[in-house]
């Protein structure tokens, strides 16, 4: 056979091995050129010729780009002083009281929420600075108080917090039966690394910085100890509401939120 006739679209050995010859270049053409470029996550294509250019290596018209890295989430850098925990003078509370006109749509005119929003009245000074403080500077996030708080001033801040503690806890306006205290609220779960909810908030000891919690709206505690347990929020002190928050189940979130709501606020006369 001669070697126009091996060559010849005639020869069936010929035309099968053309075809399959054809059939693997463009198999792994397509493989290289567009399924391993678009395998690759951390790479974003404009278009598929961008694609192919970038498996081939030349220039594109649109420069494949990688997802920017997310920022660091900011932290807490309220520091908490004994300065706090002393008695204001009165003219820092007045000063807080007509700043406050601005938070009552949220936080009730004297400071009793009927939303979802937190009871301020009679809450720790300390608590209020830390919390103003970190939304100002972007350790805590939240639509509503994010912009209020960041054009406060660090003596407004000192105002507000001395303002709300001034005032008496009252009764909430959404109380619910009281409940029975959950174990985790008791005793913690210490196999987990759980220290009971008293040993800061109250009841076995208060931490600076921790609030009191009774009589708080239950929707309102829930989603803080979910986002704490996701990361979404991240102002605590040493991670100590994360740490807690990620260890707990979600039976106990809701439990723990549920009794603290359906327990009634210590009532504190106001002193001059």
């Amino acid at each position: 056979m001669s070697m126009r006739e091996i060559f010849s679209a005639r020869n069936p050995y010929f035309g099968v091995s053309v075809g399959v010859t054809a059939a693997l270049f463009v198999l792994t053409a397509i493989g290289g050129f567009i399924v391993l470029p678009y395998a690759q996550s951390e790479l974003k294509f404009a278009s598929l010729w961008d694609a192919i250019c970038s498996a081939a290596g030349l220039p594109q018209r649109t420069a494949a780009t990688t997802e920017a890295p997310k920022s660091t989430p900011r932290l807490s850098e309220a520091v908490l002083t004994p300065a706090l925990q002393a008695r204001p003078s009165q003219e820092s509370i007045g000063r807080g009281a007509t700043l406050a006109q601005r938070c009552a749509i949220c936080h009730g005119p004297i400071g009793i929420s009927r939303a979802d929003s937190p009871n301020l009245a009679g809450q720790y000074a300390s608590v209020i600075y830390k919390e103003l403080f970190d939304f100002r500077s972007g350790a805590r996030t939240n639509a509503v108080m994010s912009p209020f708080a960041v054009n406060l001033t660090d003596q407004e801040i000192l105002d507000l917090a001395a303002y709300y503690a001034y005032l008496p806890r009252l009764p909430a306006y959404h109380p619910t039966p009281q409940l029975p205290r959950p174990k985790i609220v008791i005793y913690g779960a210490p196999l987990r690394g759980i220290a009971p909810c008293g040993s800061c908030h109250g009841s076995l000891d208060n931490k600076a910085g921790s609030p009191w919690l009774e009589g708080q709206s239950e929707a309102y505690m829930k989603a803080q100890l979910q986002a704490f347990a996701a990361g979404e929020r991240r102002n605590d002190i040493s991670q100590q509401m994360r740490n807690i928050a990620r260890a707990m189940t979600a039976q106990e979130i809701a439990e723990a939120a549920a009794y603290y709501a359906s327990q009634p606020s210590e009532i504190i006369k106001a002193t001059d």
